[in-house]
């Protein structure tokens, strides 16, 4: 297990190292996700180490209970065969044999229990790793709204900044109502000079008529006090 204690440790001080850095998130992601790969692949080459152990310890246990029977048999056959010493001698190999077959079983059995532990261990890295590769996607994008968000915020606090600016349009655009005020002012002073000429005109239409009548009236009066021309000739 030593192995997965060092791949934690060194990946866990690249993280920090990396985080702190943060310069660019996704070539940070990139970075670490490579260098998990890297120990993944460290990793299971140490599995595959502990598993070639297993086999190896499996073939001498069984290797081992295959000489104690196979001397057991030679027993038997030495004592069908009415040789009690060579049994002896063989019973002897067998129990030798045997001794080394518990001893190698236990030894085989303690790896079996590790290399399945690792195994477990390995499949678990794996699993997060490739947990990993999915959610980088979704990590850069999250960081790339961020710094757009940072980035119009900045510029909003500098646009909010610079009052100058606004003050420039607020002084044209009051420039800018005044020279409409300006302009309505001249219209309407236009169209009142223009109401005051038509009325003065027709007062005067007006007038010069009532003095023609008058002129009129006063012709027709004189008229009826002159002598008609019939008379005048009587």
């Amino acid at each position: 297990m030593g192995i997965f204690s060092r791949l934690k440790t060194l990946i866990a001080s690249n993280v920090n190292d990396l985080i702190n850095k943060a310069e660019d998130p996704e070539k940070m992601l990139n970075q670490l996700l490579v260098e998990m790969q890297e120990q993944l692949i460290e990793a299971k080459r140490a599995v595959a180490l502990a598993i070639a152990d297993e086999k190896k310890l499996e073939r001498e246990t069984l290797n081992q209970k295959e000489q104690a029977q196979a001397w057991e048999q030679k027993a038997v056959l030495a004592v069908k065969s009415e040789k009690d010493d060579l049994a002896k001698e063989a019973l002897i190999r067998k129990q030798e044999y045997e001794k080394f077959y518990l001893e190698y079983k236990k030894q085989w059995d303690s790896q079996r229990a590790s290399t399945g532990q690792l195994k477990e261990a390995l499949r678990e890295l794996q699993s997060k790793i490739e947990d990993a590769q999915r959610k980088k996607n979704l990590l850069i994008a999250r960081a790339k709204r961020a710094e757009a968000q940072e980035k119009i915020q900045n510029t909003i606090s500098s646009i909010s900044g610079n009052r100058s600016a606004f003050n420039a349009f607020e002084r044209i655009s009051q420039k800018v109502d005044q020279l409409e005020a300006k302009a309505e002012a001249a219209k309407e002073l236009e169209d009142l000079s223009s109401d005051s000429s038509l009325e003065k005109r027709f007062a005067e239409l007006e007038k010069s008529g009532a003095s023609a009548d008058l002129l009129l009236a006063d012709l027709k009066e004189k008229m009826k006090a002159l002598p008609e021309s019939g008379d005048s000739s009587g």
